[in-house]
Order: C-alpha cells, then structure tokens, then sequence
C-alpha cells in the first residue's frame, strides 16, 4: 500500500476494513500520525509508518476518537517510538489512563484494543500545527459523543473520521444505549458545510471532494435513521456482526453466535421480541449471507 499525497508533507494512508485510514504530517522538526487503525492490523500500520518516515522517529500520535479500529495501532507505536506522545479528545482520558474498556466501549463492541496510555488531551479549538499548516480541532459529536475531526483553513483540507464518509457516516452508537444523539450528527454535518472543506479525509473509505454530495447522502441517511430508528439498529447489528466477522474471517456458527450473544450492544438493540437472542441473530447473519456480505460452508461462517 502507498500513501496517498497531493501536499509535501501530508500522507494519506486509505486502509481496508478493519482499519481506520491514517493521516501522517511531517515537517522538519515534528511528525504526527492522526489515527492507528485496528488491533489485528496494527504490524502494517507501523510498517507503512516506518516506511514513510525513513528512519525518522515518529513524535506524536492523535485519536480522533478511541473507537477500536482508530486506536488499535497505539500500543504497537507506544512501544516502538518510546518518546511518542499520545493525545486524545476529551472524555475519555481518564478512561483510557485506568483502562477502563466498559467506558472505552471495548466490552460492549466485542472488540479488541491493546492498552496504550494517553499523554494529553486533544481539546477542541486547539491547532495540531505541522510546518506552515495549522489544523484546527473541532468538536464532532455524534457517531461518538467525544470525537473530533481536524481542519485546515489555508488548505481547506478535512480530515473528518467518521463524522463524514463519501457515502455517509458511522454507526450512532449512543443511540444505541438509549442517548438521543441524532441531532449532535445533524450538528456535526453543518458544521462541516460551514467549514467548505475543497477536500475531506474520511476514516474510512477514498479522499473525495464532493461534499456538497456526500452531506447530501449523509443527510438523506440520517433522516430515513430519524423517521425510523429501527432501521439504524438494524444497521448497527450488522455492522457490529460483520465487524467481528472480518476480524475472524472464518469461525464455526456457533462461536460466533455465543460471542454475539455476549455481545453488550447487540444484548441492548435486540428487539424485545423474539425473546430468544439466538432466533435473532440467526436473522441478522442470514441477512448478511443475503446481502453477499458472508456465506455458510456447513457449519462454518465465512466473510466474504
């Protein structure tokens, strides 16, 4: 994989799920990577690092926020560059200082994250400067109630996690545990509008330019999740399965029905009928299985 750069000094790393994309800022004197990406991929997140940096250190790392596939490469670059400075938004500092993966939303994804430790925080309305740029750090709530994206006026670059994809934005997960925050993303997509960014950097999936398109997706999305939030639990589910169904690739049926069952915000969105949480998520992962996102061999379970 090749980074992407249209700026000296500006790297822009498009993964695969189950990773985050990455951003690396270098000048002269300082190198910051906004974003690790997950646990499972975290060997070829240092390696496309290093090999960018060549030889360099890296200096500072920047979560935009610290859901697992944005973070899992901490640990890994905590280890390899000893003076790397780690900073991360506000509210959940404390959380990750005590490693408290209920908080950090660990437990209740069922997914992993190797434990790393923050220096500092990163505050909205702080600049992350790298050579002549300045970015500025504004507040995103909404996919989470602590996230931030990164914006650079002089560019007109955003660097928007999961605020903002080409085709829409990330799971609502405190919709799930009953927190209204439909309007914080409603927020958030006019505060990108405001912005005019020429060019966003999305968390997931390519750079695009088209953001008069994509918030009308996005937004168009949000009001059919407003209209009928079944549908974004519906949606939440699958991405939750699929998710889990990617890192393991393949797993026998049953594995993967008990690890769902413990699964904290699958037990929250399941419907309270059926009563049986296994008839339910026999539904979900057979809509998986119609949709082309996994198939059956026997009884094995198989991402596709």
């Amino acid at each position: 994989m090749q980074a992407h750069t249209q700026h000296p000094g500006f790297y822009f790393f498009e993964r695969g799920w189950l990773s985050s994309n990455n951003v690396l800022l270098m000048d002269d004197d300082q190198s910051t990577l906004i974003d690790s990406g997950y646990a499972t991929h975290a060997d070829q997140t240092l390696a496309l690092v290093q090999h960018q940096l060549s030889g360099r250190s890296l200096d500072c790392l920047i979560n935009t926020h610290l859901h697992s596939d944005h973070c899992g490469g901490n640990s890994i670059l905590q280890k390899t560059f000893p003076n790397l400075r780690v900073g991360i938004p506000p509210g959940h500092f404390d959380a990750a200082l005590h490693w408290d993966q209920e908080a950090l939303t660990y437990v209740p994804t069922g997914q992993i994250c190797p434990r790393f430790v923050p220096d500092h925080v990163l505050s909205p309305g702080t600049v992350v400067r790298s050579g002549i740029h300045a970015w500025e750090v504004h507040a995103a709530p909404g996919h989470d109630p602590h996230s931030v994206v990164l914006f650079e006026p002089h560019l007109r670059w955003l660097v928007s996690a999961d605020a903002l994809w080409g085709n829409g934005f990330g799971v609502v997960f405190p919709e799930l545990e009953g927190i209204d925050a439909f309007d914080e993303v409603s927020a958030t997509l006019d505060l990108i509008e405001k912005l005019a960014p020429t060019q966003v950097f999305p968390g997931h999936g390519a750079a695009f330019q088209d953001v008069s398109q994509a918030l009308g997706r996005a937004r168009s999305r949000l009001d059919q999740f407003v209209s009928h939030p079944h549908k974004h639990t519906v949606y939440a589910s699958k991405v939750l399965l699929k998710f889990k169904l990617m890192e393991f690739q393949s797993v026998s049926l049953s594995e993967f029905l008990t690890w769902a069952a413990q699964c904290s915000y699958l037990q929250l969105i399941k419907p309270h009928n059926p009563s049986d949480m296994q008839v339910w998520l026999l539904r979900v992962v057979d809509q998986l299985i119609q949709s082309g996102a996994a198939r059956k061999d026997g009884q094995l379970l198989i991402n596709i």
